[in-house]
């Protein structure tokens, strides 16, 4: 029997492929649009499931305050009742002090974005606008606007937007030491709309071709830019498309285009075009599921929610990623008759169509969260502001008081998502998973070993995505370890705070240039290190663990002094010791090879290695952030030969400076390898891992605002959770520092899968120096009332995980 295959309608086949990233060129996006003119349905369909596959069911906004530096414009704009004549007796531009009177009290109301809109090149027209910038030493509005955005910057944590319309390629680069980003609607290619009875009669800076030139300054300067389009001002259908499209070529030349706003025109009593039809809501659902299809799915698509105040909600349906910024302090100064959405309702709507709301910067997170995209688009005199405001994301920073090392409770927040996935919250129909980390998780829960890219993308899970990923991690730590929770009895000496590294992170050491002494420099002798492991052993530690700075008079013979001391003090003690940049540089400074060097520590009483030093395996960012010390490949290389010659040890991840996502699964990646290299060569591998919450309070990068202030608690959660999936096969041992996570941070860290909570420590002095406030140590008694808290079972172990002697 045969079977008649019918032809795939047109308007399917190119949806399908605009929705699978493929770009459409002009002439398939133009009879795809007319297409979906009468028959929308497949493309909007799309759009949304192009936005849900890689941007994800996350929606974006930016809390903001609106100052409209000056009113005065030299367009004439049909539709505009922003810009007015000068008014007797009024200034023709707010002051310094009211401009900081206004960014002072969104930054109270928690605002972080200070959008200055404005008319533009008044001074051009207007005497009043002349002589006023003239009085105040400026020579053009520009310059004005470059010396307020100066001013909101030295005197409040707000990040500036410059939005002044068309510029030149000096104004565009004046306004980017200033701002983070920088805007102007392209509104339009229409030429048709210059002449007389059109929207931009009288309006020189709407001509097509000079606004066209600042999107090409603004990508020449590498400024993170919005532009968009203005629905409804008399262009026609096709017109639209043209200007989609040349926003797109602007893009594909520079790559600066954040936003693409699709913007409807309202009605208002008092304009030329009070009687011109409104756009309908089906018309911009259209064009903003044009918009996500003709610009691919790494520009965010935005439309004003109060523009279409009851029905907002259904742009979602279309492929919109961001509702733009929303002030809680300013009302909308374009728009006076149209309040802005609360955030509430903002995130009631959002929700409601099982999406999630995040609030970003001015600057998108594809332009700052990274170390490279932060170095190209970001100018050097902001970055410290905009990294102390994000998250590994690129996201803005959650508004919690926990810090890693602080004595402070989790968020709510944390606990409440351990809940949902304890109980499955995120199975309830409604709450959306990316598809990407959906399959991602699903094939991880089939047993299948995951890639650094999918690694990298379940670091990005929040929401639903991260109950599902705490759940996943939680099910992986009891069917690898059961329901036991170990820890170690153990004793930290750190014999020596001095070194001569300079690694950014780190506040422990003390070196002639230390930025933050906390505490003398200090070097400990033999036979006090003795001492210290005579008193641990009889407080009953079965552990010392060694680590210390690299002191400038040190070669190898001291670490292997260090060694004998404690060994003939306490021969029963397993001594931990010495991470793999000491081990480097004392062979170095003996002139033997690694193997050597390491062979002489074990014979003096070694018996495993910490994986400290580790930091992030991936040398990109070792060379900010520890750019003198051993690399990635030095690191794997002394863990190699440590357990040829039967010294076993485990790895960690010091993470939350600049790094994200990509460099997290990087590192994994590295461990899990170096794992499976060492049992392939019959050895038993590492056996722990270690994450270790950047502590940034002292840190000598943190203080010079060069990394942020350590990851967020949902972060450091994520790290537990995804290592335990990453390493799942592999790694069977995932720990929790409770000096990094705090007692309340281990129990949940415990619930998304970690099962150890390594040691009670007696000494931590690296942690403290760089500011951390727990404890120096957490009894045995408190590791167990701990566990028994959370229903598990608390068993005492030695380094290796047998049990421990009674």
């Amino acid at each position: 029997m045969r079977t008649t295959l019918l032809p795939m309608n047109r308007l399917d086949g190119l949806a399908m492929r605009a929705a699978s990233g493929a770009r459409l060129d002009a002439s398939e996006v133009r009879e795809m649009a007319h297409l979906a003119a009468s028959d929308p349905a497949p493309l909007l369909a799309a759009a949304k499931s192009l936005r849900d596959e890689v941007i994800g069911p996350r929606i974006t906004y930016s809390k903001k305050v609106f100052i409209p530096l000056t009113k005065l414009c030299r367009d004439s704009c049909g539709y505009c009742t922003f810009a007015h004549p000068p008014v007797p007796g009024q200034r023709a531009f707010m002051t310094i002090d009211e401009v900081l009177d206004v960014a002072r009290a969104g930054a109270e109301a928690g605002c972080m974005e200070a959008l200055f809109t404005l008319g533009e090149k008044p001074e051009r027209k207007w005497d009043e606008a002349r002589d006023e910038l003239a009085a105040m030493g400026y020579g053009s509005t520009t310059e004005y606007l470059a010396a307020a955005c100066a001013a909101v910057l030295e005197e409040t944590s707000l990040l500036p937007h410059a939005n002044p319309g068309t510029m030149t390629d000096t104004e565009v680069a004046l306004l980017r030491g200033v701002s983070v980003s920088q805007g102007m609607m392209l509104e339009t290619t229409s030429e048709r709309l210059l002449k007389r009875g059109s929207a931009h009669f009288g309006a020189p800076d709407k001509k097509p071709s000079v606004r066209l030139e600042t999107l090409e300054v603004a990508g020449r300067n590498r400024v993170p830019f919005t532009t968009g389009i203005l629905v409804g001002i008399g262009e026609t259908f096709d017109e639209r498309i043209d200007t989609l499209l040349a926003i797109r070529d602007a893009h594909e030349r520079h790559g600066h285009i954040m936003e693409v706003i699709v913007q409807n025109f309202r009605q208002k009593p008092d304009i030329l075009m009070a009687a011109h039809p409104e756009p309908t809501v089906d018309e911009m659902m259209l064009m903003i599921a044009l918009a996500r299809l003709v610009m691919g799915p790494d520009v965010g698509i935005q439309a004003p929610p109060n523009l279409t105040p009851t029905e907002y909600g259904r742009y979602l349906d279309a492929g919109l990623s961001d509702w733009g910024g929303v002030s809680p302090v300013t009302p909308d100064h374009v728009n006076p008759e149209r309040p802005w959405p609360k955030v509430d309702e903002l995130k009631s709507v959002t929700e409601g169509k099982g999406s999630l709301l995040l609030e970003r910067l001015a600057v998108y997170p594809a332009y700052c969260g990274t170390p490279a995209a932060l170095s190209e688009w970001v100018d050097g005199s902001l970055r410290s502001k905009v990294l102390a405001a994000i998250d590994g994301d690129g996201y803005r920073r959650a508004d919690e008081e926990w810090f890693s090392g602080v004595d402070v409770p989790p968020p709510a927040s944390a606990t409440i998502s351990i809940e949902a996935a304890r109980s499955g919250a995120w199975r309830v129909p409604g709450r959306v998973v990316r598809g990407p980390v959906d399959r991602a998780l699903g094939r991880a829960e089939d047993g299948e070993r995951l890639d650094e890219s999918t690694v990298a993308l379940l670091f990005t899970a929040r929401g639903t995505e991260a109950e599902r990923l705490f759940a996943l991690a939680d099910t992986m730590r009891k069917d690898t370890v059961g329901d036991t929770v170990t820890y170690v009895v153990n004793r930290n000496i750190n014999y020596t705070n001095l070194c001569y590294f300079k690694c950014g992170f780190c506040a422990f050491s003390k070196g002639p240039k230390s930025l933050n002494l906390r505490g003398d420099p200090y070097l400990l002798a033999e036979d006090e290190v003795a001492r210290r492991a005579v008193e641990a052993w009889e407080l009953g530690a079965t552990e010392v663990c060694m680590q210390g700075g690299i002191h400038g008079s040190f070669t190898g013979e001291n670490y292997i002094q260090y060694l004998r001391a404690v060994k003939k003090a306490v021969p029963e003690m397993h001594v931990h010791a010495f991470t793999a940049l000491e081990v480097w540089q004392g062979a170095e400074t003996l002139g033997v090879t690694v193997e050597e060097f390491l062979l002489r520590l074990k014979e003096a009483g070694l018996a495993t290695l910490p994986g400290t030093a580790a930091e992030i395996l991936d040398d990109e960012i070792r060379a900010l952030i520890c750019p003198d010390k051993i690399t990635t490949e030095q690191w794997c290389t002394v863990h190699r030969i440590a357990h040829s010659l039967g010294l076993r040890s485990n790895a960690t991840v010091m993470f939350g400076t600049v790094e994200g996502p990509r460099n997290w699964a990087r590192h994994l990646m590295v461990v899990r390898d170096l794992h499976d290299e060492l049992v392939a060569g019959g050895h038993e591998g590492l056996f722990e891992f270690v994450p270790l919450p950047f502590v940034h309070m002292g840190a000598p990068i943190y203080l010079q605002g060069k990394a942020r202030k350590g990851p967020t608690f949902e972060e450091a959660l994520k790290m537990h959770a995804v290592a335990r999936i990453a390493l799942h096969g592999s790694i069977h041992n995932i720990q929790v520092s409770w000096v990094k996570m705090g007692v309340e941070g281990a129990k949940l860290a415990l619930q998304a899968g970690a099962n150890d909570l390594g040691g009670t420590l007696m000494n931590e002095n690296i942690s403290r120096a760089a500011g951390a406030s727990h404890g120096q140590e957490l009894t045995a008694d408190g590791m167990r009332a701990l566990v028994e808290s959370l229903g598990r079972t608390p068993v005492r172990r030695t380094t290796l995980y047998d049990a421990a002697p009674v």
